[in-house]
């Protein structure tokens, strides 16, 4: 998967590279800078930052993990935000995360964690510091192949817009039964059932022949199509030519997202995969008001479902 938001300790996260939001002199601080200085090593850590400090603000360098799960740890300062220059303070955390993505690709890296930068002792405002990271993460992901994970230690770190806060609360409020609601919905809906009516055409049953019946009658190209559904090329591969593949409902739904599906689209489409969305599950409510509301933005998507933790798409 791409990108994915998890509640963790990013000092016992298992990528190739962690980032720490470091000060531009690179000195072991408080919070989670001094946690990943602690679990790596302080002394050697230290030592190693020695040796690139000074670095201006939205810079980004490397240095090994030590004593870290990860191999590598990449230190990134981020801005002090400023209210009264908003534009100034994006501009800066944006380079911060493109930054620190774009050395990741020159080290061959093939998955990296953020924490969330600067939403700390910085002052950015979790909200705007949330959308500035999400889109310079897309943005990158648009040229490039890399598993990318947002790590919070809780998810209160992960704040919704009140007006779609509202907007979702409201819906869930009318349509949203409950009755399953202890229940894990993957293990709901991980296995695909027999679709409620026989296909007229039975190749439809050959999961990679719907997609490509329904991405070309759109015209969406085979990259846009698994970059949308958050998914990897190497799944997207599998998915494509294997006919006796099966999708679970997390990954026929993050394709009816992917396809811009409308609601009439969507449900024919999952029938059709051998599923259907229920009002007895929070997650498949809050999927069919995006759909609904014909916002197919993925990402935003899996915020919500996040915040409602529910298991995200994809």
């Amino acid at each position: 998967m791409p990108f994915r938001i998890i509640q963790e300790d990013i000092t016992k996260v298992k990528t190739e590279a962690i980032v720490n939001a470091a000060n531009t002199t690179l000195t072991m601080g408080g919070g989670v800078s001094g946690a990943i200085f602690k679990a790596a090593g302080a002394e050697e850590l230290q030592a190693a930052c020695a040796n690139l400090a000074p670095i201006e603000t939205g810079e980004a360098v490397i240095t090994p993990g030590f004593d870290l799960p990860a191999q590598k740890i990449i230190h990134t300062a981020g801005p002090v935000y400023k209210e009264w220059n908003r534009a100034e303070s994006a501009k800066a955390l944006r380079a911060a995360y493109s930054n620190s993505l774009q050395l990741a690709l020159e080290n061959d890296c093939e998955s990296i964690a953020f924490p969330l930068i600067s939403s700390g002792i910085y002052g950015y405002p979790k909200e705007e510091a949330l959308q500035v990271a999400t889109t310079a993460i897309k943005d990158f992901l648009r040229e490039h192949e890399l598993d990318i994970f947002l790590v919070v230690l809780d998810r209160s770190a992960i704040t919704i817009d009140q007006h779609l806060w509202s907007e979702i609360s409201n819906y869930l409020r009318d349509h949203y039964v409950g009755a399953h609601e202890n229940k894990d919905w993957q293990t709901l809906g991980q296995e695909p059932r027999p679709a409620d009516a026989q296909l007229e055409d039975k190749r439809e049953q050959v999961f990679s022949r719907l997609l490509r019946k329904l991405a070309t009658a759109k015209g969406i190209s085979d990259e846009k199509l698994y970059k949308r559904a958050n998914i990897s090329s190497a799944l997207f591969s599998q998915i494509m030519t294997d006919d006796s593949y099966r999708p679970s409902k997390i990954i026929a739904l993050a394709f009816a997202i992917a396809l811009r599906l409308d609601w009439d689209e969507s449900k024919d489409f999952l029938r059709q995969a051998g599923y259907e969305l229920s009002h007895a599950l929070k997650s498949d409510v809050i999927v069919e008001y995006f759909i609904r509301q014909g916002q197919h933005d993925i990402f935003k998507i899996n915020e919500v479902l996040f915040v409602h933790e529910q298991p995200l798409l994809s």
